[in-house]
């Protein structure tokens, strides 16, 4: 299973997210579930490090984890929260359609 932690502050704006684990919903190189979770987070990872007033950490240690922390000065806040909301409904989908393969956790913090 795919143990998503995603935190927010108190505007809905992506602060950090952690994801660990596999699906186990198919054969490796094969497993659609792996495959939309990996896509919804590179292009997160790719799009933010991209972004002018927007300021990203990210590692992914070993295969099946990824994590990232994000802050936005002013200028970043806007674009961070539509970022935020893409993420979230696109693992919210995912988790939906395949609640044995993937668990969200969203936090709200100040």
């Amino acid at each position: 299973m795919i143990k998503i932690e995603v935190v927010l502050d108190k505007d809905g704006i992506l602060k950090s997210c952690k994801a660990t684990g596999h699906a186990g919903a198919g054969k490796k190189g094969s497993d659609i579930v792996c495959a939309a979770v990996s896509v919804l987070l590179r292009t997160t990872l790719i799009t933010l490090s991209n972004r002018e007033g927007i300021n990203i950490k990210s590692e992914a240690p070993k295969p099946g984890e990824l994590k990232l922390e994000t802050s936005a000065l002013q200028e970043g806040k806007s674009f961070l929260y539509a970022i935020s909301v893409f993420l979230l409904e696109g693992l919210k989908s995912i988790e939906q359609e395949f609640p044995k393969n993937i668990e969200l956790k969203m936090i709200r913090r100040n």
